[in-house]
């Protein structure tokens, strides 16, 4: 590890951790997998959530190391480190505290996830961080749940095929009101139909709430689970409770607005089969 990474990260000196800043990436890439498990080691001790001095140093080094991450174009070579790293945060806790104030361990996610799934395009990244990624969307942290469902979408672009091992996962996330990740059942569905299948009544139930991208995902599901023969359209969740029906009627009537103006083509009585 480079003599500077050790001083700052070896005696906790924030006097010194400005001055890796003053350093060439090309200088200090080498270290920087080491320099992540000296953090993890830090940022796990009994007495971090509690040490100003040892979070502002962490804090500091984080973020040169993303930024020399980002410049060398390494991320494939440090990514098992900062995965690491950012999968130990979840053994602390990241709800936030009085006003909204992240903890430690939640910066710390935070800071990290843009450097790891902005890299949506690497499969060798995504191999690692996905199965991560999504523990964080029940963590009781809806700043990082947001901002993970936006890049969790990208990551659908390319990678539905790792995300679909986490469909139950993204579905439960979203009947808890994480309505952005409706965008990524469309591309899920097709490698992985049953979990959504099992929701899809529950699913439809959230139509009137939504806003009107969510609700052209939500339709862009409909028709990839038509397409499948997945829905027959004779009946609308026969021996639904009293609110769901309601609900069911109110989403039937906002569906058959839909095709009255053109935007829908199938009866609008659905029914889910598994």
């Amino acid at each position: 590890m480079h003599q500077l990474f050790r001083l700052v990260l070896g005696q906790k000196d924030l006097s010194r951790a400005g001055d890796l800043f003053s350093l060439d990436d090309s200088e200090i890439e080498d270290s920087l997998t080491e320099a992540l498990e000296q953090i993890k080691i830090i940022s796990s001790s009994s007495d971090y959530q509690t040490n100003n001095n040892d979070q502002a140093v962490v804090e500091i080094c984080i973020t040169r190391i993303t930024t020399a991450i980002r410049e060398t174009e390494s991320i494939e070579k440090h990514a098992k480190a900062l995965v690491g790293l950012w999968d130990s945060c979840l053994e602390h806790n990241l709800r936030p505290s009085g006003k909204d104030e992240d903890t430690p361990h939640a910066k710390i996610a935070s800071d990290i996830m843009s450097c790891i799934l902005q890299n949506y395009n690497r499969l060798p990244v995504m191999v690692l961080a996905i199965p991560i990624a999504v523990k964080f969307l029940h963590r009781g942290n809806k700043e990082l749940c947001r901002n993970m469902s936006n890049y969790l979408s990208l990551a659908a672009i390319t990678n539905a095929d790792l995300l679909a091992d986490h469909t139950e996962v993204i579905v439960k996330s979203i009947l808890q009101g994480n309505a952005m990740l409706l965008r990524v059942l469309p591309a899920v569905y097709e490698k992985q139909p049953q979990p959504i299948n099992r929701h899809l009544i529950e699913l439809l139930a959230l139509m009137s709430q939504l806003e009107q991208p969510e609700q052209s995902h939500l339709l862009q599901l409909l028709h990839v689970a038509a397409k499948r023969k997945q829905l027959e359209y004779t009946c609308f969740a026969p021996g639904a409770s009293p609110e769901l029906e309601d609900t069911q009627i109110e989403t039937r009537g906002w569906l058959e607005g839909r095709s009255r103006k053109g935007f829908w083509n199938v009866p609008m009585c659905l029914h889910s089969e598994d």
